[in-house]
């Protein structure tokens, strides 16, 4: 694991999003979902994200999920949330958001819709890094907005101050991997390197990484932080069973039909499903065009909930 002084670091879950029936964001929901990460021993928490539906999400329902989650917090953990937009005056509009509700960081993609290089990504990451005070992760996820981040270009901005860190959703563990040495030979100090891809996260925090964030761990906080624990001391073997448990625990994404759902519907639908059955929310809504899971589907991920050992009320 990584010996730096990195900001962000440990688990940070991207915190799904709850919904009421007719659409709303339900306060009471999120706010028992922020209240049992806390209880597990996370080291953040990642508003709007994919897993928070934050693309589906109006900007005064994206208002609420932070108000809502650093209320919760109240300031235990640091809270990172996402300012994700196509462009960047448009960003911004969502920085000053992330400002006043109380965000201790932001989280920002490349640019998408419109066509860019990396010359764009470069000007557009560091017009967001000098206009806020707040500090800025890169979220590169190239499956969502059609660009990957480079190593180059990451580096360069974290050797200038711009960047405090970088999610890697972008599932090139080749790339992240080398990404972390970069760093390490470039001495580069309090840059966050987070894997978003759950089913290593042994694996890269052996090589290096500074934590994770793993949308599964909506479902099962308590399984991410052992894991982590684990590795934090050494104890690879441990490690290894409980990342193991969690590759297992992944499989209700699998659960919904592929020959009717895909994208989105099967990484959100499944966790807010499992956070239903588990008694977290009072709802599995999702945001349109995304569909509700049926009786099949929902009785499949109830079968792998109970295979990882979690207690199911609904």
């Amino acid at each position: 694991m990584s010996t730096t002084t990195a900001t962000f670091s440990g688990v940070v879950p991207p915190v799904v999003t709850p919904l009421s029936p007719a659409g709303e964001v339900d306060r009471g929901s999120l706010e028992r979902l922020v209240h049992r990460q806390l209880a597990a021993g996370v080291d953040g928490l990642f508003v709007l994200g994919s897993s928070g539906e934050t693309v589906f999400l109006t900007d005064a329902q994206r208002d609420v999920a932070i108000d809502v989650v650093v209320g919760a917090t109240a300031g235990a953990v640091p809270v990172v949330a996402g300012a994700i937009e196509p462009t960047t005056p448009r960003v911004m509009e969502r920085v000053r958001a992330c400002e006043r509700l109380g965000a201790d960081a932001v989280v920002v993609t490349a640019p998408f819709y419109a066509i860019v290089g990396p010359h764009e990504i470069r000007r557009h990451l560091t017009a967001v890094a000098a206009g806020t005070h707040l500090p800025v992760l890169a979220y590169d996820i190239p499956v969502c907005v059609g660009r990957k981040l480079s190593n180059d270009l990451l580096l360069s901005l974290a050797q200038d101050g711009l960047l405090a860190g970088v999610k890697d959703s972008s599932g090139d563990d080749v790339a992240f991997r080398q990404l972390l040495l970069a760093l390490e030979d470039a001495g580069v100090q309090g840059f966050s390197a987070l894997t978003g891809h759950e089913v290593v996260v042994d694996g890269m925090l052996l090589a290096g990484a500074d934590g994770a964030v793993p949308g599964l761990g909506n479902v099962d906080p308590d399984g991410y932080v052992r894991l982590h624990r684990a590795c934090a001391e050494g104890d690879w073997a441990t490690a290894r069973k409980e990342q193991e448990r969690l590759v297992r625990l992944f499989r209700i994404v699998d659960a919904a039909d592929p020959a009717t759902t895909a994208g989105a519907t099967r990484g959100v639908g499944a966790f807010k499903t499992a956070l239903h059955l588990l008694g977290v929310i009072d709802s599995p809504t999702v945001s349109l065009p995304m569909r509700a899971y049926d009786d099949d589907e929902i009785a499949r991920v109830r079968m792998q909930l109970d295979l990882a050992g979690l207690t199911v009320h609904a």
